[in-house]
């Protein structure tokens, strides 16, 4: 391993298995051919419906599973190779209740955790207790688990994550069920662990947790990585695709707005008017007709992340987008 070796480094990555009651037939392939390089101290998000694949990929990064094809490394360690050299490497942050013991207390759990990872002692005490005030539970530290609200437990999850002072976080829906303070909070953790330069994969459904902490996104749909960038540059692929709000637009107007070349949609909420084209030509015909027809509250406005999501996986799958 060299000290310019990156966080994550998976090659031409594949998964198949045969489900318990299925044939050879029913063979699955939960990943075709990832290629994924998260750099030391990035903040990568990893978004995708259910199914894309993202739990298969994490549990290979942690050494649950092996993979059928390709490579993965973590600091220059194969994860198939070398899982001993990876395991102390990476800390786990499940979304959930998994991995909790409900009738142990806050520091009972962190002290189990630890001592998986050989951690013993005063150290372990000192690394308890700082992690317990760094997530707002050293209140709570004797009381038993199952008691704490779910984002309480969120929040002991993301300190059982940390117990080993790993150097790559994988962080599995982390904000589920915290309140929006405690969310903002949790980000603003995130920060901090980046300037720890400590390398997190975060898998998400949140548009705006992504947006928010993320240095990279990468999208994920069957399987197979499809594409890859900042969350600014991923939401600039959709430039071809404008959007116009302007507020009392008169019906004439929008009658005319509608039959001009490149205009995709037009929708009304109450006083407000949505318009979508394709293109700055199309743009700059449709605010010409709305200032022509005396509107003075108008304006563009940028694709979010959750609608590259959207556009570049598709709507179509059953899953809310959270906004």
């Amino acid at each position: 391993m060299t000290a310019a070796a990156a966080a994550v480094d998976v090659r031409a990555l594949t998964r198949s298995y045969r489900p318990r009651r299925g044939g050879p037939e029913s063979e699955v392939t939960a990943l075709r051919g990832v290629d994924l390089t998260v750099e030391q101290g990035e903040v990568r998000g990893l978004l995708g419906p259910n199914g894309a694949g993202k739990t298969t990929l994490c549990k290979i990064l942690c050494t649950v599973l092996t993979p059928t094809g390709g490579t993965a490394h973590v600091l220059g360690h194969d994860v198939a190779a070398d899982p001993r050299s990876v395991k102390p490497l990476v800390g786990i942050v499940f979304g959930g209740d998994r991995g909790l013991y409900g009738r142990l207390g806050a520091r009972q759990n962190l002290q189990l955790w630890g001592a998986l990872y050989g951690l013993y002692g005063a150290p372990l005490r000192r690394r308890i207790g700082e992690l317990l005030d760094r997530v707002g539970l050293a209140d709570r530290a004797d009381e038993r688990v199952d008691g704490f609200s779910r984002g309480m437990k969120q929040r002991l999850h993301l300190a059982r994550g940390l117990v080993s002072d790993p150097r790559v976080l994988i962080l599995d829906e982390p904000t589920t069920g915290m309140d929006p303070a405690a969310a903002l909070d949790f980000r603003g953790l995130i920060g901090e662990l980046r300037a720890e330069r400590r390398s997190i994969l975060l898998t998400t459904h949140d548009m705006a947790e992504a947006e928010s902490v993320c240095d990279r996104v990468t999208l994920m749909d069957h399987g197979q990585v499809i594409a890859t960038d900042g969350p600014a540059a991923l939401a600039s692929r959709l430039n071809a695709h404008e959007r116009i709000e302007a507020c009392h637009v008169p019906r004439a107007a929008l009658d005319a707005i509608r039959l001009l070349p490149d205009v995709v949609d037009v929708c009304q909420d109450g006083d407000r008017t949505r318009i979508d084209v394709l293109g700055t030509d199309a743009v700059s015909a449709v605010l010409e007709a709305l200032v022509g027809a005396g509107v003075t509250e108008l304006g563009t406005i940028r694709p979010d992340l959750a609608e590259v999501y959207l556009r570049l996986i598709g709507g179509g799958r059953g899953m809310r987008v959270a906004r």
